[in-house]
């Protein structure tokens, strides 16, 4: 793996030196545009808007606008918003790990420490075990500012990159139904259908089926074939009673 960033998480007067990468990958299929005529690769070019002519990559700069006007930055104006985190992962505070709700989860990476680093690392990694806790930081990266957990996972310590709360929006304007419309015996129902459902979080018992699925298609279609495919189940008209649904819900999962 290719390291994303390097600098150091900030624990206290402890500096660790560190590495990060990426910790996760997009399970789905890539595919690329073509032209559907004769199938060549469909190129996309950065054109100026005025004189429609394309911009070589290295004569393109990052604006930002002002008053109807632009204002050109360039790397140094990056850096001199914020010098202090742009290599470092300073420790804020730290937090249970489930007081985080996921509507606040991006995405994570893995952080390596650097040969003079490697006690501390554990320190701190055994540190977050022992407490239950995890750090709560800043960090710069890709020039722009980020709010993160840092948490182990076996005995790595790991980087996940969380919103900040004005990221996410509101949703006061939406039309959710009160707890007061469902009676008591639906709630019982309800719960018990996700007793009879509940069990250990098991990532391994799930996978990208869709694209599984999808390039059995794709290899079929190569040889000349036509993939056998699964016929949709039509599904039970049920009720609009609730209670009912939740019922007939309960029995096919004890049928199954």
């Amino acid at each position: 793996m290719k390291a994303i960033w390097k600098g150091s998480i900030g624990f206290g007067l402890v500096n660790i030196p560190v590495k990060l990468y990426s910790a996760v990958q997009n399970s789905g299929l890539d595919f690329d545009m073509l032209d559907g005529k004769d199938h060549s690769k469909i190129k996309f070019k950065r054109v100026n808007e005025s004189t429609g002519k394309e911009v070589p990559y290295d004569k393109i700069v990052k604006g930002y606008q002002l008053n109807e006007h632009y204002v050109i930055l360039d790397d140094s104006d990056f850096k001199d918003a914020s010098p202090e985190k742009t290599k470092m992962i300073e420790l804020e505070n730290f937090v249970d790990i489930s007081e985080v709700n996921p509507i606040y989860y991006e995405t994570s990476y893995y952080a390596e420490p650097e040969k003079q680093g490697k006690k501390a690392y554990a320190l701190l990694q055994k540190a977050l075990i022992e407490s239950k806790k995890a750090g709560l930081a800043r960090f710069v990266l890709r020039n722009a500012e980020n709010l993160c957990i840092i948490h182990p996972l076996d005995n790595i310590l790991i980087v996940t990159k969380i919103r900040f709360g004005e990221e996410v929006r509101d949703h006061a304007d939406l039309d959710i139904p009160k707890g007061d419309v469902i009676g008591k015996k639906e709630i019982d129902v309800g719960l018990a259908l996700i007793k009879q459902y509940s069990s250990s979080f098991d990532i391994k018992g799930f996978s990208d089926e869709y694209s599984k699925e999808l390039l059995r298609i794709i290899k079929a279609k190569a040889k000349g074939k036509r993939a056998t495919i699964k016929k949709l189940k039509p599904r039970e008209e049920l009720s609009d009673d609730l209670y009912s649904q939740l019922m007939k819900s309960l029995g096919a999962k004890k049928g199954a």
